[in-house]
C-alpha cells in the first residue's frame, strides 16, 4: 500500500509560480509511474502531469504544456511538478497519484493511489 502526501500549495498571483512535491511511503518507489491531478467540487478530476518510473517519459495535458515541469527523485521517495505562469484557471486542489508501472496507468491515466490533495490558488 503506497501513502502519498503533498505540499506546496498557496496563494500566488497570476504569472506566479509555485513548487508542489509529494513524498511516497509504504510501496518501492521505482516500481510506480506517478502523476498530478487537479479538481475543483465541481468537476471531475483531471489529468495534469504524468511521469513514468524510470523519470525518463513524462506527459502532459495540453492546458499546462509549457508551463508545468513534473520530475522525480527515485533516491528520495518524491515527485515534484514546477508550476510556471500560472492562470486563474489553474485554481483548484492539485492530488498526487500512483500505480504500479505494469498497470500501464502512465498511458490510461487510471491510477491507483491518491494523497488528500493540496489547494492552489491563483488570483487574478
Amino acid at each position: 500500500q503506497v501513502q502519498l502526501v503533498e505540499s506546496g500549495g498557496g496563494l500566488v498571483q497570476a504569472g506566479g509560480s509555485l513548487r508542489l512535491s509529494c513524498a511516497a511511503s509504504g510501496g518501492t518507489f521505482t516500481m510506480h509511474d506517478m502523476a498530478w491531478f487537479r479538481q475543483t467540487p465541481a468537476n471531475a478530476r483531471e489529468f495534469v502531469a504524468a511521469i513514468n518510473w524510470s523519470g525518463g517519459n513524462t506527459v502532459y495535458a495540453d492546458s499546462v504544456k509549457g508551463r508545468f515541469t513534473i520530475a522525480r527523485d527515485n533516491a528520495k521517495n518524491t515527485i515534484s511538478m514546477q508550476m510556471n505562469t500560472l492562470k486563474p484557471e489553474d485554481t483548484d486542489v492539485y492530488f498526487c497519484a500512483a500505480a504500479l508501472h505494469y498497470s500501464g496507468a502512465f498511458y490510461t491515466h487510471d491510477y491507483h493511489y491518491w494523497g488528500q490533495g493540496t489547494q492552489v490558488t491563483v488570483s487574478s
